[in-house]
């Protein structure tokens, strides 16, 4: 058997490395979480270019790498690629004392990781709307106590006012719920997918004047149930007009104007900047 001690803590130096984080927290919160304790017994399923790899043994070792574990592999769920998360949450930057919704949290590894960021003071609230992957989620976070599972749909269910909201599903437009749920100052990442060609990563800050968007890389997850699909009505933007996207308004707020890139219903993106700094 490996020594796991070591390869845990080189895997986190590589996590913290590939943030691109100020934060030290963050190697030491990678290094701590057992990502082998949110996979289920090995071997596992590593899905890599679509094809599917079967760990050699249950060696923890085999999941310390920048690699997709199958969670439920007829859904195409998985445990996401480590690089990308630490890279995500290092944009978050979350600070001890925090508010977390985590909407999409599989079997809760993300969600500790996040748990333990904020502490002391913060809590995370993990959603999942997959009935089995909730309850182990369920199970897998009892030993963080700062993190409550909740089984249901983030689409319809109504979000805690949050500092931080980490989205892994792929949604056309984050709902207007999410965007009321941020504090003053708060961020969110969501996959923006308003259509199969644009694929991108959102981070959406939360300033006195409205809502910042960066779209910063591209990305894909799985779709977000109840809002992975846009209406007749809506404005598809096209990539080049995405990704100049660099803010999101509410329609009951603002509505849409010569400068709109995207517009869903009560949501609608712009070009234009909002410069305000954030509101804490």
């Amino acid at each position: 058997m490996s020594n796991i001690e070591d390869i845990r803590r080189f895997y986190a130096r590589l996590m913290a490395a590939n943030a691109g984080s100020s934060d030290p927290r963050l190697e030491e919160v990678f290094a701590s979480v057992p990502r082998e304790a949110f996979l289920g017994p090995g071997p596992w399923t590593i899905v890599a270019s679509g094809d599917k790899i079967t760990t050699p043994s249950a060696d923890p070792a085999h999941v310390y790498q920048n690699v997709l574990v199958a969670l439920d592999a007829d859904k195409g769920i998985n445990n996401g690629e480590p690089f990308l998360h630490a890279m995500w949450i290092g944009k978050l930057a979350p600070r001890p004392g925090e508010t977390v919704t985590h909407i999409g949290a599989g079997t809760g590894y993300y969600s500790a990781v996040l748990a333990k960021l904020v502490s002391p003071g913060g809590t995370v609230t993990a959603l999942e709307l997959d009935d089995r992957l909730a309850e182990l989620a369920r199970k897998n976070l009892e030993a963080y106590g700062n993190a409550t599972v909740v089984h249901g749909d983030a689409v319809t269910t109504p979000l805690p006012p949050s500092d931080i909201i980490y989205v892994n599903a792929g949604v056309v437009a984050p709902p207007a719920g999410w965007l009321k749920a941020l504090r003053p100052g708060g961020r969110m990442i969501f996959p923006w997918r308003p259509a199969e060609r644009v694929p991108l990563a959102v981070l959406v800050t939360r300033t006195e004047k409205g809502f910042a968007c960066n779209p910063f890389m591209r990305s894909w997850f799985i779709p977000c149930f109840g809002a992975s699909v846009a209406d007749l009505a809506a404005k598809i933007p096209t990539p080049e007009q995405a990704t100049r996207s660099r803010s999101i308004w509410l329609t009951s707020d603002k509505a849409p104007d010569r400068t709109a890139t995207a517009i869903f219903g009560d949501v609608w993106f712009s070009t234009k900047n909002v410069r305000a700094k954030p509101g804490r």
